[in-house]
């Protein structure tokens, strides 16, 4: 072992356990990085959790056929003549079909719908979604937990796991006011989180009756015989000219709604973080240079006794950034059992609420962690090169 690593050890070691003498200047800095971790994990974990309930709605094997040139459901409409062109379609057009060779389809309509909040009183606008019998089986991950689905025309619906958690009114047998009518609970289903448990489902023809939106349909979901199908369908799709049509894949749907606002998230996130981490920085910066000051005499006399530049430097450096990673571990520990499965909700498509969980994943300690530790990295720089450049003489004089 060559005589500098050996100095390094040595001075690195004297700081570490002189660190309990200097508690309340360890525990600032350490508390101020915890801080800044907390922050940004709290942002990402957020948008993070956004991101996994829309993007798990989806699947590659869905289907969707928007019309009107959106490509978005809300504003979509495909005309009544469209699905029976649609309907009448066959051969091969990448899409399943039932054992009689009729296509698999689900027409579906999304109402916005009024609800007061249980717990707060504020109301929110929920998604009611009308669909056709087969509209469950076309979604992937979806689990009847309780009850049944809706009923043929009949004023019934199912809710999602979450809007259930949220709502204790629309437990099953319940009644409940949706626009003009009412409609009874009689079941409720779960996805494995996604953004299908924050909607309400009902029946296709009952949805349209009560909100006097009859021969609307805003979009069709289809099973596709394989994920490399929606090439094939778009292309039978685009010889119908009576109305542009916009075929996408549900999992491209869902996507392009979540990053959007899981962008905007991380836009307020990481501006506030980063000015955090600026301050944090120079508390770092602050707090080494006052324990640099405080052991000058100590320092300055292993210099006297042979011990180089560079050992004190890189002592102080690990001490610096020792104190940060204490301060990421609580951080990110703090963070965990904060948000980590916290609801949360936002608006989502169709102007409606939609509910999430925030996820504390890998990515998100990874990036907070990173974070933190450059605070302790910078911030420890400049406090110990000072310790490298003074003289015992000055020392014990600035000691008298």
């Amino acid at each position: 072992m060559s005589s500098q690593f050996k100095q390094v050890l040595v001075m690195t070691r004297a700081n570490l356990l002189s660190l309990p003498r200097r508690s309340a200047i360890a525990a600032s800095m350490a508390f101020s990085v915890a801080l800044v971790v907390c922050v940004l994990a709290g942002f990402l974990s957020m948008a993070a959790g956004f991101e996994t309930a829309l993007k798990s709605a989806g699947s590659p094997t869905v289907a969707v056929i928007l019309g009107g040139g959106t490509n978005q459901e809300a504003g979509s409409d495909v005309p009544a003549g469209v699905i029976r062109i649609i309907e009448a379609m066959r051969g091969d057009i990448g899409a399943e079909r039932d054992s009689a060779g009729n296509l698999i389809v689900s027409r579906e309509i999304v109402v916005p719908v009024e609800k007061t909040d249980d717990k707060t009183g504020q109301t929110k606008m929920l998604a009611l979604r009308g669909m056709d019998p087969t509209g469950p089986a076309l979604r992937d991950g979806i689990t009847l937990t309780s009850g049944r689905f809706a009923g043929l025309g009949a004023r019934e619906i199912v809710v999602g796991k979450q809007i259930a958690a949220e709502f204790p009114a629309l437990a099953i047998g319940q009644s409940v006011r949706l626009g003009s009518v009412n409609w009874t609970v009689v079941g409720q289903f779960s996805s494995g989180g996604s953004a299908f448990e924050s909607e309400i489902w009902g029946d296709l023809d009952a949805v349209r009756a009560a909100f006097d939106r009859q021969g609307e349909v805003q979009g069709l979901r289809l099973r596709l015989e394989g994920i490399d199908a929606i090439g094939t369908l778009r292309a039978a799709l685009a010889t119908i000219s009576d109305t542009p049509l916009n075929v996408v894949t549900e999992a491209d749907l869902y996507a392009a709604q979540s990053a959007g606002t899981a962008n905007l998230i991380r836009l307020f996130g990481w501006p506030l973080a980063l000015l955090m981490a600026l301050g944090a920085t120079a508390g770092a910066l602050n707090t080494m240079m006052s324990s640099v000051s405080d052991r000058t005499v100590e320092i300055a006399t292993v210099r006297a006794l042979g011990f180089s530049r560079l050992s004190a430097f890189i002592a102080t450096w690990v001490e610096a950034v020792a104190l940060a990673a204490m301060g990421v571990t609580i951080g990110l520990i703090a963070s965990w059992l904060v948000f980590n499965g916290w609801q949360a909700s936002t608006i989502g498509a169709n102007n409606t609420s939609l509910s999430f969980r925030l996820t504390m994943d890998g990515h998100v300690m990874l990036t907070a962690g990173l974070l933190g530790m450059a605070i302790g990295v910078v911030g420890g720089a400049l406090p110990a090169f000072s310790s490298t450049r003074l003289p015992l003489a000055i020392a014990l004089r600035d000691r008298r």
